[in-house]
This record gives C-alpha cells, sequence and structure tokens, in this order.
C-alpha cells in the first residue's frame, strides 16, 4: 500500500489534561470544560487511531499498519502527571504474562502491566515546559536534604544507603511519617505559594502545588519527596528529553509531543489519582545519580532536523517552516506527519491534504517521494518507527 491518508487519532481525558490546547489542535468543541491530556496517534488497543481510506467511517490503523513499532502523542498537562517508571523490555513480558495468568482484566485498574512491551519514550517541548527527571547528582541532593530543614532527618539515611535506601524509605514509610514530616515543609510553603510570589524555578513551587491537587483527609501525598529527590528541568520549545527504562520522572507542566515504543506500561509513586504500586514500582525504578541530556534536533542539508536517541522503536524529527517554504523526503515505512502549528499541505504525485486545526495529522505509506508546503509559519513533525539509513 502506498499514499497519504488523514488520521484521526483518540483522546485520553486523563484528570490532568488541560481544557483548551487539544481542543484548539482538533477544533472540537469543550464547553464542558473535560480535560483533554492526550491525543494518541498509533495501535495501541486501548487507542486505535483510524485513517480515512473512502469508508464511510475510519479504518483502524492496525489494519493496515499492524506492525507499527510506535506510539505518538500530543500532551497537555495541567496539573502533575505521576511520578513514574516504565519496565525493561524483558520485565514486561515477564509481569505481563504474571498479571494474565493472575487473571487480572487488561482495563483494571489495578493491572500495571497493560502490554508485554517497554517504553522508552522521547518527549520534545511546544512551548515552556516543566519535568522532573531522574535523581540529582549526590552533591546537590546532599545540599537539598542539608538545607531544607524539614527534610534533614533523612540525610543520615541517603549518607547510609545511597539513592535506593532513601527512595526505599520515603515510599515505604508509613502515612503518618509521611504527614509528620512534610507538614511543617507544606504549612512554611503555602502562605508564600498563595501570593504568588514563587518561582518555577524552585521545587517549592511544584511541592506547595502538589500538596493543593494531591494531599486529601489531611494527608500529604509523599510524592511531593521525588520533588525535592529528582532533578528540576525546564525544557524551551523544540528541546527534548529522552526517558529510559527505569529512570522516574513526571510532567509538571506544559505542551509536549512524545513518541515511544507502542506501550502503556506506567507504574506510579504518587501525585497522582491513578493506582500507585510502591512493590512494582521499585522493581524497576533505577536509583542513581542522573545527569540530564537536553536534546536539540540536528539538521541535515534538507532543513529536517532529527532528534537522536538510543533505541530503534522509534525515530522523531521536525520542520520548522516559513511560508512559502517546500522540502521533501521520502518515507521508508509507516509514518506519521504531525503539524502542531501554522498551515502545510502535505502531497505526493497522487495525493493532497492540508494539515491545519482540525485536521492536524496524516499516515505516510512507503513509495512515492513525500512534499510538504507551507502556506504559513509552520511546526511540523515527522514520525516513524524501525527504519534502516534514514
Amino acid at each position: 500500500m502506498s499514499g497519504i491518508y488523514r488520521l484521526h487519532g483518540v483522546v485520553k481525558h486523563y484528570d490532568w489534561g488541560g481544557y483548551s490546547f487539544i481542543p484548539a489542535l482538533l477544533k472540537a468543541e469543550n464547553k464542558p470544560k473535560k480535560p483533554f491530556a492526550e491525543y494518541w496517534m498509533g495501535i495501541h488497543p486501548l487507542g486505535m487511531a483510524g485513517i480515512d481510506t473512502g469508508g464511510s467511517s475510519p479504518t483502524d490503523l492496525a489494519f493496515l499498519a499492524p506492525d507499527l513499532s510506535y506510539l505518538f502523542k500530543i500532551l497537555d498537562v495541567r496539573d502533575m502527571l505521576s511520578i513514574q517508571v516504565h519496565p525493561s523490555k524483558e520485565a514486561a513480558e515477564t509481569e505481563f504474562k504474571r498479571e494474565n495468568a493472575e487473571g487480572i482484566p487488561i482495563d483494571s485498574p489495578q493491572r500495571c502491566y497493560k502490554d508485554p512491551n517497554h517504553k522508552p519514550e522521547l518527549m520534545v517541548a511546544l512551548g515552556d515546559f516543566w519535568l522532573l527527571h531522574g535523581f540529582k547528582p549526590t552533591e546537590e541532593l546532599t545540599d537539598t536534604l542539608l538545607n531544607i530543614a524539614e527534610l534533614r532527618e533523612l540525610l543520615p539515611v541517603f549518607n547510609n544507603s545511597g539513592y535506593p535506601g532513601l527512595f526505599k524509605h520515603v515510599m515505604e514509610i508509613t502515612q503518618e511519617e509521611v504527614n509528620r514530616i512534610l507538614k511543617p515543609l507544606i504549612d512554611s510553603l503555602n502562605k508564600i505559594y498563595e501570593s504568588g510570589e514563587m518561582e518555577k524555578s524552585s521545587p517549592d513551587y511544584w511541592a506547595a502545588k502538589a500538596h493543593k491537587t494531591f494531599s486529601s483527609d489531611g494527608n500529604i501525598d509523599r510524592g511531593i519527596f521525588s520533588i525535592y529527590f529528582f532533578n528540576l528541568i525546564h525544557l524551551k520549545k523544540g528541546e527534548g528529553i529522552f526517558q529510559a527504562a527505569g529512570v522516574p520522572h513526571a510532567y509538571l507542566e506544559g505542551q509536549n509531543v512524545e513518541i515511544m515504543a507502542n506501550s502503556d506500561n506506567v507504574l506510579r509513586g504518587g501525585l497522582t489519582t491513578k493506582q500507585i504500586n510502591v512493590k512494582e514500582l521499585m522493581k524497576h525504578v533505577k536509583c542513581e545519580a542522573t545527569y540530564p541530556q537536553i536534546l536539540s534536533p540536528e539538521a541535515d542539508n534538507e532543513g529536517e532536523r532529527k532528534y537522536e536517541t538510543p533505541v530503534d522503536d522509534f525515530r522523531l524529527s521536525v520542520f520548522e517552516l516559513e511560508a512559502g517554504d517546500i522540502v521533501s523526503f521520502y518515507p521508508q515505512e509507516v509514518e506519521t506527519v504531525l503539524l502542531t502549528e501554522g498551515i502545510t499541505e502535505i502531497d505526493n504525485e497522487n495525493d493532497t491534504i492540508r494539515l491545519q486545526a482540525g485536521s492536524p495529522a496524516a499516515v505516510v505509506f512507503p513509495g512515492d517521494k513525500v512534499y510538504l508546503a507551507a502556506a504559513a509559519k509552520s511546526f511540523v513533525f515527522r514520525a516513524s518507527g524501525r527504519i534502516h539509513n534514514r
């Protein structure tokens, strides 16, 4: 099969999602202010995209691309996402099989492993984006525990047991102990947070916001510890970061595109209303110093800028086009083209589709050379899976 087809993704209405960014991109009304958190463009069973093939309704993408190795998404993070990690491929296969044998339904809230795949992922910011990523280096974490009086009692734990001992300690202590340690800290932050004088570059801002969002019934969310333990990162538009198996992370605020292996395996440890399973989380989390690597795309001669990652499940690149620009590429397998800003026509010898708000995505099958012609300043992503020599 060859050609270009309009793509219809699947909206996920998770409670942390924003109200306007994804509806504006899709030209979808949202009068009841439902949270539009994610827009899935792939073949995952929990969110199957469709393509226009001339019938009365879209055709499941899996029918024409059953081996698609990646899942492409748009995210709008209004409230913080959970502290989470993703399992390795081997671990996912083992644990998925185990939960199947235990008879846990695939859509059960108690289900931890939704499929037998790993979930390495790359995210690229569409504007200012804030996230947590991996544990701070030793010196920074030591300074944090030493200089925040309410957390100082954790410094001997870190000195004696390292990253694994510290994280295990705060994840497994009783809720009463969590409250005892964190309540004085939260009390000291609340008035400053309410005044609007806190900077987002401070973990105090996110700790106070997390308390307002997730703490309930007098109990403080233990995920707040991780806000102080992890690297706090601010990405600008076009900057990316890669999340490998086992690296703990949490998205805090902003919009991004995200590409990952075709999986929905997420193990959560706080800052969420969804299931938290500390036992499963601790099986997979890498408790070690992390030195964040901010990714900037590397441009080739055609103006395509590519993000380099260490996995072969997916590839992602971006075109930043001015009105009148025309660029081209040869799709080597089933690829997804997504416009996040502007108006651009995508065409080959036989097909032409206009990408714009309301219809921002298309699927391109291998064969003919594909052209992108910008009718306005545009930001266009190109996503693909396991290919070679690209």
